[in-house]
């Protein structure tokens, strides 16, 4: 199943910013609570959609960087551009990846990454709240999180651009940022450094439900979906099962272990993907906290599991 795919279920209406503190009442005895500020995520999320639709190559995605970047560094990080041009079915379109880097004590690095474009429309007004806004705001409060700490790992955070098709889906219409930057760690030789790869797509639905992505790495998606469990978010992260060509495709090819996080059942019948509808009101803060805190866990578990050595 590609990315334009997928089932649906009832929606229900945004949770406002003062229940993410019913988040921390969530987790499991004992487990220990990952640092991760869902309500100021879903500030940034805001932020990020006052810029308006962001397609490849135009202004509001060139504004959003400048400030993602402003932010970025503010979190400690050490910001990059992967700029490069695409060819595409309407020509040549400027792209840029942003990789936020945090150093670590050790030599293996984890890449946590999602795509901050939105799909091109031209007859109607798309801002991608959740596709394309969600996974940038929640990539934006990690940094925040791994800013202050001394980390055993290196942490890349990618951005990617060009993760949506620009006309019609294909193998060659589609994944453009995380194309470019796996031909770019195999040509300098990085690509061995990356012991894993966490992508987080579409996470801010109000109605959150992450299934186990079929193409993932097994071992991977174990780690995440037994942290949250840990954290009582089994509710969020169920054992169904869907195949979905993503950004983690092409680090999958490349033999790079990877997992997809990715609620793609947004809305009735998935019916707000890639329409108007993809909004704020559509979106929470309390989900942003759920997946941010699970993803953190991940972090931890991946800094002592056998599998990355």
């Amino acid at each position: 199943m590609s990315k334009r795919n997928g089932a649906g279920r009832r929606p229900g209406p945004a949770v406002m910013t003062c229940f993410v503190c019913l988040a921390l009442t969530t987790f499991s005895r004992g487990a220990e609570v990952p640092r991760f500020n869902g309500a100021r995520a879903f500030e940034d999320l805001t932020r990020i959609v006052g810029f308006g639709p962001r397609p490849s190559g135009s202004q509001a995605l060139a504004r959003t960087r400048q400030w993602l970047t402003r932010e970025l560094r503010s979190a400690g990080a050490r910001v990059e551009e992967d700029s490069f041009v695409a060819g595409t079915p309407i020509g040549p379109i400027p792209m840029t990846n942003l990789i936020a880097k945090f150093p670590g004590t050790g030599r293996g690095t984890v890449i946590v990454a999602g795509h901050y474009d939105t799909k091109r429309f031209d007859d109607f007004r798309f801002v991608g709240a959740n596709d394309g806004g969600s996974s940038a705001a929640l990539l934006l409060e990690l940094a925040r999180v791994l800013g202050p700490r001394k980390n055993e790992l290196n942490y890349w955070l990618v951005f990617f651009d060009g993760e949506e098709a620009i006309r019609d889906w294909s193998p060659t219409d589609s994944l453009y940022g995380s194309r470019h930057f796996v031909e770019r760690l195999s040509s300098n030789g990085e690509l061995s450094r990356i012991q894993a790869f966490i992508l987080v797509d579409m996470v801010g639905d109000a109605q959150l439900r992450i299934p186990r992505e079929q193409n993932s790495t097994s071992w991977l998606n174990d780690l995440v979906f037994n942290a949250a469990q840990r954290l009582g978010y089994g509710k969020y992260f169920v054992n169904s099962r869907q195949a979905i060509d993503d950004d983690h495709i092409p680090f999958i090819n490349a033999g790079v272990a990877a997992v997809d996080l990715i609620d793609f059942d947004y809305g009735p019948r998935n019916s707000y993907w890639h329409t108007a509808e993809d909004t704020l009101d559509h979106c929470s803060p309390l989900s942003l906290t759920i997946v941010g805190r699970v993803v953190a866990a991940t972090l931890m578990e991946l800094e002592k599991s056998p599998h990355r050595n």
